[in-house]
Parts: C-alpha cells; structure tokens; sequence
C-alpha cells in the first residue's frame, strides 16, 4: 500500500481542523500532526502550547505560574514544566 504525500495547502486544511477540537484527541494523534506539519515545514505557531510537549497529551487544567517575564506551564498528566517568554 503506497501514502499518498499531501500538499502544503491541504496539510494546511487538516492542521486547522485537528485544532479545532484538540481536548478530545490522544498523543498518537497529536504527534501525527506535528510530524505532517514538519513534514511540510508549517509552523504551529501558538498551537504548539495546547499541548505537553513532552508527554503530547493537550492541556485540560495546567498550573500555569508567571514570574520574571516567564510563562510556566506545568503539565496536568506528566508534571513537565514548559516555560515561554511573555512577549
């Protein structure tokens, strides 16, 4: 069985779709996603923080703590601290 590969435009389509109902999706799916987006060099952009990176399981009640122009994000599944720059 040959995969077909998809254009840019329309991995495009199926990234915004998948994201628009990311609380109900699993790891697998997630990290599926993100390799078709790589795959096609489309940046998720503020997509990225819905989810653990390190587990992939999407946020559904993170700590999130702010402190010296940081934002932490403590994983609710795995206990992963991701830290992003307040802009």
């Amino acid at each position: 069985m040959v995969k077909k590969r998809l254009s840019k435009s329309d991995s495009l389509k199926e990234i915004e779709g998948f994201f628009e109902d990311i609380k109900n999706k699993s790891p697998k799916e997630i990290l599926k996603i993100k390799r078709l987006a790589m795959a096609n060099n489309i940046k998720l952009g503020n997509k990225r923080r819905t989810f653990c990176k390190k587990c992939f399981n999407p946020y559904k009640n993170p700590k999130i703590r702010i402190r010296e122009g940081l934002k932490n994000v403590i994983c609710d599944n795995c206990g992963y601290i991701s830290r992003w720059k307040i802009k």
